[in-house]
């Protein structure tokens, strides 16, 4: 591995042999997945004039497709970086719960951690595209906490499967599933097993997560968070060891859209990890891949810095892509390999 002398701003460059020996560890691994669960509706058609009845596209459907979204998407990335994955997470008993498990079926992940709760419908959005372009987003779904008994279940079940895992994932979509109570709960699991924690939080208990491995916000949840701008690279240092300190986590890993992201650990200097996105058509899912492969690879024996520059290049593969798409492990590592 290589590092230029520069302390903010640094290209990590992982040799051929090394990556060849992580991404062979990636099979050899099991991660549990636990958060909102989503499904993913997508009507692509073309729009070539404008409505009558109101100043708005006519978008005529070609082709219609569900895809895995959500804390779903994550897991689907999991599996296609050829590890194994435990998906927990709550559905409706509708249509929609018995098209995930259909495509949970078709992509290789296993229907045994869906809690069923007939009181809330499965979250469903609908993305209508017309020429690669979003037109409209239309979602489906209810954001109360879920109940007593539905939380019962779900713990019930992690402490049964949590020892046989290499590492946790909570995947917040603030839909209700991670309570305050939930997210304690499984942390402290979690940390009595030894079990690496990745946590990809929103708004509602981002401070919940406190003594977890490895928090990733995006740079507008920080700022909101902490009531602070972030306009500068002096803006994010403070911001950074500020909420590092006050989650008392290992690393904070903060991403930067198409400034790429900024990883904090523990009493070391901060690293700025430029963005490796050629051509960007949707970042819709890239956080999923970034908290996916961040956590295979650091399960996978990769340092920090490692994980997080795999995890770079895995967010840039998926961001040409149009809609929520999994990363392809052979396409990233061939992408690492011509760094």
């Amino acid at each position: 591995m290589d590092l230029n002398s520069e302390t903010e701003k640094r290209v990590l460059t992982i040799s051929k042999k090394r990556l060849d020996d992580l991404f062979q560890q990636f099979s050899r691994r099991k991660i549990l997945v636990i958060g909102d669960l989503m499904l993913d509706h997508y009507l692509w058609g073309r729009a070539l004039r404008i409505s009558p009845e109101a100043p708005v596209p006519v978008v005529d459907v070609e082709r219609e497709e569900y895809r895995l979204g959500g804390a779903a998407n994550v897991a689907f990335n999991v599996v296609s970086l050829g590890a194994e994955v435990l998906m927990v997470g709550v559905a409706g008993n509708d249509a929609s719960e018995s098209t995930m498990r259909k495509l949970f079926q078709r992509h290789g992940l296993s229907p045994n951690g869906l809690i069923i709760d007939k009181k809330r419908p499965t979250t469903l959005k609908t993305r209508v595209i017309a020429h690669d372009q979003h037109v409209v987003r239309i979602d489906r779904e209810l954001r109360h906490d879920i109940g007593q008994l539905a939380q019962k279940r779900l713990l019930d079940f992690l402490e049964d499967q949590i020892e046989c895992v290499d590492g946790v994932i909570l995947e917040d979509y603030n839909k209700g599933l991670l309570t305050s109570g939930v997210i304690r709960s499984v942390i402290t699991m979690a940390r009595k097993y030894e079990k690496l924690i990745l946590v990809d939080p929103k708004f509602d208990h981002f401070f919940d997560y406190r003594n977890v491995t490895l928090f990733k916000p995006n740079r507008h949840e920080v700022a909101s968070r902490l009531g602070m701008r972030i306009e500068s690279d002096h803006d994010l240092e403070r911001a950074g060891n500020k909420l590092l300190e006050k989650l008392a986590c290992r690393a904070l890993l903060i991403t930067l859209g198409d400034e790429g992201m900024a990883l904090f650990q523990q009493d070391q200097p901060w690293l700025k990890i430029p963005t490796r996105a050629r051509h960007v058509h949707d970042v819709s899912g890239a956080g999923d891949t970034v908290i996916a492969t961040l956590t295979v690879a650091m399960t996978s024996t990769a340092s920090l810095e490692e994980a997080a520059t795999i995890a770079n290049y895995a967010a840039g593969l998926v961001c040409g892509e149009v809609g929520i798409v999994p990363v392809d492990r052979q396409a990233l590592l061939t992408a690492l390999c011509q760094v």
